[in-house]
């Protein structure tokens, strides 16, 4: 085992690192102690999004770390009810404050809210916050090929990043694909299946393989497909379990295993097609 410090390249040609801390259901009263020991021990990415609220908490545990700013990788994310060229920049002012940071290094729409109709705008208004500096790389997430190519025909400009669910039950390979067309990198949420899969007798077997755990044997899955990944936990023991990747990698016969566990129906989050949640 190892700390994992592998990075990944954007289009845009900057970089991040291949694992961090997803914060999403960690109160903010807690937030601060799960980002300082995170980064105890060697996470430099921490993933929060406006609607999470903790933010605030967040900024605390950053500033408690003592860590150089340009040594972390800060993303947050745009909430629906802010689509729009003002409202994006309004919100992403208003996430810096409460981080206490002058800019984050990704800054994500959220979800593309189709029945709304102003993701494109949405994406304009991300476009200029990336000129002003505000945000140093800008992505989207949860966006389907339809939706990216819509930036694509109306901007001219594609995200660095999509941040999607992924995991071995739902494996969202034709999305993959236009990403690596397209050179978006693909990022994980939900990279453990929401902890579904940790009694899979199939990844059981992987993992008694190579003597690790199941989400050990998940995330070196991510990592070799090439995903930045952002596993969640607020326990000491468990962050650190999912910063440690193997150091052998997975074999042909374990990926092509892995990859028979995709189901059609395996998507356990919204369905980017129909969510839209304002509040």
């Amino acid at each position: 085992m190892s700390g994992n410090q592998n990075t990944i390249s954007f289009h845009d040609g900057k970089s991040a690192p291949q694992t961090g801390l997803g914060v999403w259901q960690v109160e903010d009263d807690i937030a601060a102690s799960v980002v300082t020991t995170a980064l105890e021990i060697g996470y430099r990415s921490i993933d929060t999004a406006a609607i999470y609220g903790n933010e605030p908490g967040v900024g605390k545990g950053i500033a408690q770390s003592g860590i150089a700013r340009d040594e972390l990788f800060i993303t947050t994310k745009l909430w629906n009810d802010r689509h729009g060229h003002d409202l994006s920049k309004a919100a992403l002012n208003e996430s810096l404050e409460k981080l206490g940071l002058d800019y984050v290094d990704l800054y994500l729409i959220h979800w593309p809210a189709p029945a709304q109709g102003l993701f494109v705008q949405a994406w304009e208004g991300l476009i200029q916050l990336r000129d002003e500096g505000l945000a140093k790389s800008i992505g989207v997430s949860n966006f389907t090929i339809d939706h990216l190519q819509r930036l694509l025909d109306e901007t001219g400009v594609l995200p660095v990043v999509n941040q999607i669910e992924l995991h071995p039950n739902f494996q969202q390979q034709a999305l993959r694909e236009f990403h690596a067309e397209h050179d978006i990198v693909t990022e994980a949420w939900s990279p453990l299946g929401h902890g579904q899969l940790f009694q899979d007798p199939t990844l059981a077997g992987i993992a008694h393989k190579h003597g690790c755990t199941v989400a050990q044997v998940m995330l070196r899955w991510h990592i070799q497909s090439g995903h930045m990944v952002i596993p969640k936990s607020v326990h000491a023991d468990r962050l650190a379990e999912n910063f440690r990747i193997l150091e052998q990698p997975l074999d042909a016969d374990d990926m092509a295993t892995i990859a028979s566990l995709d189901q059609a129906d395996g998507r356990s989050g919204p369905d980017p097609e129909t969510f839209f949640l304002l509040k």
